[in-house]
This record gives structure tokens, C-alpha cells and sequence, in this order.
């Protein structure tokens, strides 16, 4: 046998994933984790209402797709496991609630092919092996981005890491529920290239392909699994520096493949991802916080505010530095729409971006309070200065170095589970709301998560749509 450091990366990731134990997971990762399933479960609940589900949903079924044994989340019915690893993935990430950081939406991800698996399971699966499957996921998601030089590189050149990424931490947890064992998991880490995509062109009209990325993610590493379970093999050279490697083609100047490897189960990656108390893109909270902050501490009211001044790096500008009200996701983009939210609304949370409110005559005028100085000297990692100017003559400046929701600045118990019951409550009555965060929270205590896909599969409360 290969000694360990002869061992090709796509192996010891697979060794990695086969005979990780629950208990060499910290405990702080696993009551994490368990805050990150249920935060993903909500925004997937609250994603059933939104077009992009409604309309792959319809396509299933002019494919003759619709019918199967996994339910559709906040949908009340149920297709194959792959369909729902798909639409799940898409309802999670479709109003941009779901967490950030990792791969980056991981996720996104990981939890809808994860809970797709269970139905293909031979073998029955509990709550911490669903936690050590779900943190495993994280795990390789945000390795393959790394191995790219990191978010700011990868999506810098075009490539959007949910889609390119985050098909390996699919695969990763799929694969330790089905139980593969290390040569078809490496099988299905090297299958699972074949479905890294995804670009930032939505970017400049706010299509909504930027969600089938990760629903194509989650489906992606499913069906890799699926297809290395019954023997179809995948390339075990696809993390070397080889012709058609992974970060040697995706990031060939920004490449970093020792990043698959390092601290393996000693630096987990999970503990870096963050939990969004805004329903707008990650890049635009540190500005809504710095707001946040400034009115508060000088007890300020919108009519004090002249001008909000935001001095930017020019990556962050280009990516959310748009005014556009529609469609809904280039308002999620936009970090003057967030702040008009903020002022207008009194905050950025979901209902702020309904097509209703995005039209309301204040949010423009708002949005026009707004003024950027792109600052060529910040790195592409760095938070903005905002500085709020009043109409008095004063001026307040604040920069976010950890927006909340991060891991050095958490948000609380009780902010997720109102955030969890605002958006799950559009789809579910409250007391299957209430059942699934329960059961959720207490995930490592369940003997099999049965009850929760059950409680999943619930007929909605309401048809009506998201006014998007």
C-alpha cells in the first residue's frame, strides 16, 4: 500500500469521508451544525414560494419527473430523489437566506442532497450520522474553493464557487450516508468534476440561473454517488497537478491543491460559515450593520440622514454596487438597495424585497441617499467605510469587520429561530414549524430522522405565490 503522503488527494479525501467518527467532531461544530441544518431547512421551506421552484417544478412534470418517494420541501408532494436534491437545492438559495462563507452557499447544498440520499439509503441513518455527513459536506465544499485561492480569486475570474465548489460537498455527504467505501468514494469525488459549473454573468441582470447553480450542485453530487455505488468510475487524478486537475484548470494562477489537504480534521470548515440575518447578498451586510450601528448609537431616524458615503473595494463595487429594483434578485445584489431597506423598512429581511415594497416611491429616494468612492487600495476581502452625513452637519463613520451572522459575531438563539419562523411560517402552519426546529436542534439525539422528512413532505398552508 502507498504510504500516506504518496496517496493521490482524491484518495485521502475519501479515506477522510469513509472513516470520520462522530466523535471526532468537536462538540461546538455539532450543536453548529445543527444550527446550520436547521437555518438551511427554513430558507429551502420558505424557497417553495418562489418562481424559480414553481417553474422547475413545472418542468418535472412536462418531463413526466413528478412522482416519487422524496418530498419536495414546503411543496406537499413528493418525486425521485434526484428531483428533489435539485429543487430543494434551488428553493434554498432562491431568496438568498441560506448561509454563506463556505464554498460559498454550502448549505444550500449540502442539507437537500443529504436529506435526498436518505431515501437510498440500505441502512438506517440517525442524527449523528446525519451531523458527521452534513459537517463532511462543509468541509470539502469550502477545500475545493481554497484549492482555488479562496472566494476572492475564483469568483474574481467569472467562476461562481456554489456551482464549481460546492458539487464536492454534495458528493461528500451523500456519499458517508449511502456508505461507499473509499474507492467508490474516491470514484464519486472524481465523477462529481463533471459537474462543477457555474459563472457570475447573472450577475448583470439578476437572471435566476445564479440559483439552479446550486441546486445543480446538490443533484450533481448525488448522482455521482449513485453512479459510483454501481461501479462507474471517476478520474483519481482530479485534485493533482495534472492536464484537466481541478484547481489547475479552474484557478491556474490562483491555485492552491495543498489547500485540500491541510489541517484535515483539525481545522473544520463548517466553523468559518456564517448565518445571514439579511435576505440580500452576504457582501452587502457589513454596510446595512454599519447603518444599523450609526442610527442606533445616535439614536438617528432616516429624516436626519443627507448622505450615506461608502468607500468600497472594486470588486465588491462591481458585484453590489447596483441600483436595479428588478428583478428581485438584482435588488438582493445591491447593497443601496439593502441600506434603503434598512431606512425605509427597518430592515433588510425578506418582506422588504417583495416586488410592492421594492416599488415603493420612499425606497428610491433612499437608494439616491447612497454614494460610493470605489478605493482601489482595499483588497477584495475588505469591508467598506460607511459614513452616514446628517442633515445637521454631523458625520459618523463605522466599518463592519465581522458582519453579523459570522462566526466571531453570532447571531443569537432567539434571532435564528425568528428568523427560522418568519420564513417557514409562509409555507407551514406553526405547529410544523415549530415540530421541525425542535427536532432539528436536537438532530445528534434523533434515532433516525424519519419524523423530520415526514414533517417535510407537509401540505402547505397556503398556494399563494411570493410577491417577487
Amino acid at each position: 500500500m502507498q504510504s500516506e503522503n504518496t496517496q493521490l488527494i482524491s484518495e485521502q479525501l475519501a479515506r477522510f469521508v469513509v472513516w470520520t467518527k462522530f466523535e471526532d467532531i468537536p462538540e461546538e461544530l455539532v450543536i453548529k451544525a445543527q444550527r446550520h441544518i436547521l437555518d438551511s431547512v427554513g430558507a429551502g421551506i420558505a424557497g417553495a414560494v418562489s418562481p424559480e421552484t414553481r417553474l422547475l417544478n413545472k418542468v418535472f412534470a412536462i418531463c413526466g419527473e413528478a412522482n416519487g418517494n422524496v418530498p419536495l420541501w414546503g411543496k406537499g408532494i413528493k418525486v425521485s430523489a434526484r428531483n428533489a436534491a435539485l429543487s430543494n437545492g434551488v428553493s434554498s438559495h432562491t431568496f438568498e437566506l441560506d448561509d454563506t462563507n463556505g464554498c460559498d452557499h454550502s448549505g444550500a447544498v449540502v442539507v437537500p442532497a443529504a436529506f435526498a440520499a436518505l431515501s437510498l439509503c440500505d441502512r438506517p441513518i440517525d442524527g449523528k450520522e446525519f451531523i458527521v455527513a452534513v459537517t463532511l459536506g462543509y468541509d470539502l465544499a469550502r477545500r475545493a474553493l481554497e484549492s482555488c485561492g479562496a472566494y476572492e480569486p475564483h469568483n474574481g475570474a467569472g467562476w461562481h464557487s456554489t456551482g464549481t465548489c460546492g458539487v464536492f460537498g454534495a458528493a461528500a455527504a451523500v456519499g458517508r450516508l449511502l456508505g461507499l467505501d473509499v474507492e467508490k468514494m474516491q470514484a464519486a469525488l472524481g465523477i462529481a468534476t463533471s459537474f462543477a459549473a457555474g459563472q457570475w454573468s447573472f450577475v448583470h441582470d439578476g437572471a435566476q440561473n445564479k440559483r439552479l447553480h446550486v441546486g445543480n450542485a446538490a443533484h450533481g453530487g448525488l448522482l455521482a454517488c449513485l453512479l459510483a455505488r454501481e461501479g462507474f468510475t471517476g478520474p483519481k487524478m482530479a485534485f493533482e497537478q495534472v492536464w484537466g486537475g481541478f484547481s489547475k484548470t479552474f484557478a491556474p494562477t490562483t491555485q492552491d491543491p495543498d489547500a485540500w489537504l491541510r489541517d484535515l480534521g483539525k481545522n473544520w470548515k463548517l466553523a468559518r460559515v456564517s448565518i445571514k440575518p439579511h435576505a440580500s447578498c452576504r457582501s452587502s451586510h457589513s454596510s446595512i450593520d454599519a447603518v444599523n450601528i450609526i442610527m442606533d448609537a445616535h439614536q438617528l431616524s432616516p429624516s436626519d440622514i443627507e448622505k450615506i458615503h461608502i468607500r468600497i473595494n472594486p470588486f465588491v463595487h462591481g458585484m453590489c454596487g447596483g441600483r436595479k429594483l428588478d428583478p428581485m434578485p438584482a435588488a438582493q445584489m445591491s447593497i443601496a438597495y439593502g441600506i434603503a431597506a434598512r431606512l425605509v423598512f427597518g430592515g433588510a429581511n425578506l418582506t422588504a424585497y417583495t416586488r410592492t415594497n421594492r416599488h415603493d416611491p420612499r425606497i428610491r429616494q433612499a437608494m439616491d441617499l447612497v454614494e460610493f468612492e470605489i478605493d482601489k487600495s482595499q483588497k477584495d476581502e475588505d469591508e467598506p467605510f460607511v459614513t452616514v452625513i446628517t442633515r445637521d452637519g454631523h458625520s459618523y463613520t463605522e466599518r463592519v469587520e465581522f458582519p453579523l451572522g459570522a462566526p466571531q459575531n453570532p447571531v443569537s438563539d432567539e434571532a435564528l429561530m425568528s428568523k427560522y419562523r418568519d420564513i417557514a411560517g409562509m409555507v407551514f402552519p406553526s405547529e410544523v414549524v415549530e415540530e421541525i426546529a425542535q427536532f432539528l436542534l436536537h438532530l445528534k439525539d434523533q434515532p433516525s430522522l424519519d419524523p423530520v422528512v415526514k414533517l417535510l413532505g407537509s401540505k402547505p398552508t397556503t398556494t399563494a405565490q411570493f410577491d417577487i
